[in-house]
């Protein structure tokens, strides 16, 4: 005699049919009774798998749908084509998300099902190389200089610039420019960091971009949200450095998303770069040598540093296949020191002499 309940075992059992077919073959032998005895189990179970078997076959001994006939709540085929409809539109979100923001009626459970028996089920979130590498690829179609980044950068915080900063009194401060699709970079220096700084530094790259015609006709200049690019935060007229990006017709000043720093991740890397290839292993005599070794290194950068993110190719090879007609001039612009051009601003207001030149030549025009 079966020591275990028949509906024990069948919980625990991975092959009910086999079980079901062995109780059978012994009731056709031995009788009904005295399988269900054997088994453990009552005599209506064993004639009702007997029956079973013997109208349909092995087969017939696995276990029925429950499933009631009638169901007032069942989901109807029109109702389950919107909702897959909704993933393929919302993507990445999760079931509670669509229902909240659709108002779909069915329980997060029941939309989970749907999609997952339509093979449109949530993949989990995507791989990070996988981000990168799709971001690439939308930042190749991108035009010259149809989009670009300005930020700045905190010299201080170098430990091996830090000492010589502040023995020769140079730069604290550095502000950046690079184009997104190339990853042509400009740079400038400054002791301060304010909004007279950078619209003075957004002239001077302004100037170049019209000198050389790189701009197309539609661009975005993008930045964060700090002071020195859009002033006080509460402000109800647009900076002089937006109203200095607006000036050129068809540039746009664009902010990210507060926090969204990611977002300015073409710039920040470049920051990284400058700091492991130029700070921490350059000697300064004095400013101008800084200056001049930051020129130095700026023309590295552009025509011979290749970007093994970008194909192995050089910020200069990526523009030229852009634009076959473009000069490497377009891609020379010396650092400027900010805090130069501020003072001679001041010295030639009334002259009305163009200060963003070279910020050595700039005393001498006035």
């Amino acid at each position: 005699m079966c020591p275990i309940g028949y509906y024990q075992i069948m919980r625990n059992c991975t092959d009910k049919k086999q079980h079901r077919y062995q109780m059978v073959v012994y009731a056709e032998k031995n009788g009904v009774k005295s399988a269900a005895r054997v088994f453990n189990t009552s005599p209506p179970v064993v004639r009702k798998w007997r029956d079973r078997y013997n109208s349909e076959g092995y087969k017939g001994l696995e276990d029925r749908s429950r499933r009631p006939l009638n169901m007032p709540m069942e989901t109807t085929e029109a109702e389950k084509q919107k909702i897959i409809k909704l993933k393929k539109k919302y993507k990445r979100m999760g079931a509670v998300q669509v229902k909240r923001l659709e108002k779909v009626h069915r329980c997060p459970r029941t939309i989970r099902k749907i999609w997952s028996e339509a093979g449109v089920g949530r993949k989990g979130r995507r791989k990070k190389y996988k981000t990168k590498q799709n971001l690439r690829e939308m930042k190749k179609k991108y035009k010259l200089y149809q989009k670009a980044c300005d930020d700045t950068k905190d010299l201080k915080d170098i430990p091996e610039y830090y000492i010589q900063m502040k023995k020769k009194r140079l730069p604290q401060r550095q502000y950046t420019h690079r184009e997104v699709s190339c990853g042509v970079q400009f740079i400038a220096f400054a002791d301060e960091l304010s909004l007279t700084h950078s619209t003075i530094f957004a002239t001077y790259i302004n100037q170049h971009l019209e000198r050389h015609g790189l701009l197309p006709k539609r661009s975005i200049r993008q930045t964060d949200n700090g002071s020195e690019y859009i002033g006080s935060w509460n402000a109800k007229k647009a900076s002089s450095y937006t109203r200095e990006i607006g000036r050129i017709k068809g540039q746009q000043h664009s902010t990210i998303f507060p926090g969204a720093k990611t977002c300015q991740s073409d710039v920040e890397t470049v920051h990284n770069l400058i700091e492991q290839e130029f700070f921490e292993i350059e000697n300064f005599k004095d400013r101008e040598d800084f200056f001049n070794k930051a020129n130095t290194y700026q023309m590295f950068f552009n025509f011979e540093r290749p970007n093994t993110y970008k194909e192995n190719k050089t910020p200069w090879e990526l523009a030229k296949e852009k634009n076959p007609k473009l000069k490497k001039k377009a891609l020379i612009l010396p650092p400027i020191d900010l805090d130069v051009a501020v003072r001679n601003i001041a010295l030639c207001a009334q002259g009305g002499n163009d200060v963003f030149t070279n910020p050595r030549e700039i005393k001498k025009s006035c």
